[in-house]
């Protein structure tokens, strides 16, 4: 494993999400990039965990109904936020299974921690750190899950190498995130608000999988689910200062930006 250090865009994301779980702001506040919590997972699965532990999420899908977990399995969560994935995921492998969460802010952590301390899990642990250089063995984990983190990062390719290092022969990469189909406009990919709101890091579909493939990935399956106008707003809101929201059309990014249900394979 190398050492990372934090770059302007990781500082940017930092400091955004230390601001909203300091503030106990909703995952979709003026400029985030997500779904209320209660339209991205299934009702009865939020059943099992308080709601002020369902409330602090900052995602784009369900990574635990596409992981499909079983008892026993080792998961490894990239960018885990406040826990709530982590959470669910260690009750679907129960106590003889293992997870782990990883993430860059220490507020994140803390309130992580504290969340699984509510519901008295001791199956699960969180570790500070970045997805570009792991803080996790190679070859130990049987799934992968992500929530509107991988977007985030500026060096995705690093991102997708230590995944495929620390994932055990045959493990399987189950991730919900950001994706476009083409190219954004300049400005917004410029804009480190932009990138912390989970736009301006989004990349092509194509360059996406693209980047699985050439690490070994296999099997790799992506599906859209596409936002409505509503949310794309949303998170482009409180922009118009930074940059030239005029120089491109809305209808184009309507088309352009959505969230997409993916899943890999490292050979076994």
């Amino acid at each position: 494993m190398t050492t990372q250090s934090p770059t302007p865009i990781h500082e940017a994301v930092r400091d955004h999400y230390a601001e909203r779980i300091k503030n106990s702001a909703s995952c979709c506040g003026s400029d985030a990039c997500c779904s209320p919590e209660s339209s991205l997972y299934p009702v009865d699965l939020l059943t099992t965990v308080p709601s002020d532990v369902a409330g602090t999420s900052y995602g784009c899908g369900d990574p635990i109904t596409l992981a499909s977990l079983k008892p026993g399995q080792t998961v490894l969560d990239l960018g885990s936020g406040a826990g709530l994935d982590c959470i669910l995921a260690a009750q679907k492998v129960g106590e003889t299974g293992h997870v782990i969460g990883v993430d860059m802010t220490p507020e994140m952590i803390e309130r992580a921690r504290a969340n699984a301390k509510k519901v008295n899990l001791n199956n699960v642990e969180f570790r500070h750190g970045y997805l570009e250089s792991l803080p996790v063995d190679g070859n130990t984990v049987d799934v992968i899950i992500s929530n509107c983190v991988i977007n985030l990062s500026p060096d995705k390719e690093k991102v997708f190498n230590e995944a495929f290092r620390v994932l055990a022969p045959g493990g399987k990469l189950a991730v919900s995130d950001i994706v476009t189909d083409g190219e954004l406009p300049e400005t917004v990919r410029k804009s480190l608000s932009a990138w912390a709101g989970c736009v301006a890091g989004a990349v092509d579909a194509k360059e996406y999988v693209a980047m699985m493939k050439s690490t070994g990935f296999e099997n790799i399956s992506i599906k859209p689910v596409f936002f409505d106008k509503e949310t794309v707003d949303t998170a482009l809101a409180g922009l118009d200062d930074e940059i030239d929201l005029s120089s491109f059309s809305r209808e184009d990014v309507y088309k352009a930006v959505y969230s997409a249900k993916i899943t890999a394979y490292k050979p076994g």
